[in-house]
């Protein structure tokens, strides 16, 4: 995706991620990512690094621990491994996702699906790898990711099911950014995240001063560890 400024996705111009693909792009502090699921039941992976310090990633650990829940939507704040906020979630019209399991690999499909699945198959770590590689990321710095709209159940022995993701058609997910990112979006590839099918994601960049009022009487999540 271009950086070229007016040129950037807008509410106006959303940019699309076709299926099982994704991109990268910077996000200046004080902008807001608006993610939105335009057909409904499609997860959408999403990591950051400090765009001064790729060493500085969003950390699923560090999220869970401040905000003492796996279960994020808005008002939390989303932390980097270095524990400062990366995101804050504004309006969430969906509830529920996922910042428990890695981006679909080949290795998931070799392991998880039927055999043969995973020839040729796109996934959402390799669209990252992509996404990443021209801002110098390398495929092992990509962690855990937030994988938005994922519906993740944990039962009660704690075993985790997988069931088709809740989101509508339109729904959407606003993450504000806390400082300069450098951000990888996809459309996931993973047969069993989106009710067995693939479709696009749309998004885009709000300014930061169009942001201020989306989200009002924040609680502060933030603790001393």
């Amino acid at each position: 995706m271009t950086q070229t400024p007016d040129l950037r996705p807008t509410e106006q111009r959303p940019a699309r991620i076709a299926p099982q693909s994704g991109t990268g792009f910077r996000l200046s502090r004080g902008e807001t990512l608006v993610v939105i699921d335009p057909m409904g039941e499609q997860v959408a992976d999403l990591m950051a690094f400090a765009a001064d310090e790729p060493a500085e990633w969003l950390s699923s650990g560090r999220t869970f621990d401040y905000n003492e829940t796996i279960y994020l939507t808005s008002g939390h704040k989303l932390y980097s491994n270095r524990s400062r906020v990366m995101f804050t979630l504004l309006r969430d019209d969906v509830g529920r996702h996922d910042f428990l399991l890695t981006p679909c690999s080949p290795e998931t499909f070799e392991l998880l699906y039927p055999p043969g699945t995973a020839e040729g198959h796109p996934s959402c770590f390799g669209n990252l790898v992509a996404a990443f590689a021209p801002f110098g990321i390398q495929p092992d710095q990509i962690p855990t990711t937030l994988n938005i709209f994922m519906n993740v159940l944990v039962d009660a022995s704690g075993r985790l099911h997988i069931g088709p993701p809740v989101s509508r058609p339109g729904q959407r997910l606003e993450l504000r950014a806390e400082m300069d990112l450098i951000v990888g979006l996809t459309a996931c590839s993973a047969e069993g995240s989106n009710n067995g099918t693939f479709k696009p994601i749309d998004f885009y960049v709000l300014p930061a001063k169009e942001d201020q009022s989306r989200l009002g009487g924040t609680q502060d999540r933030n603790h001393s560890h």
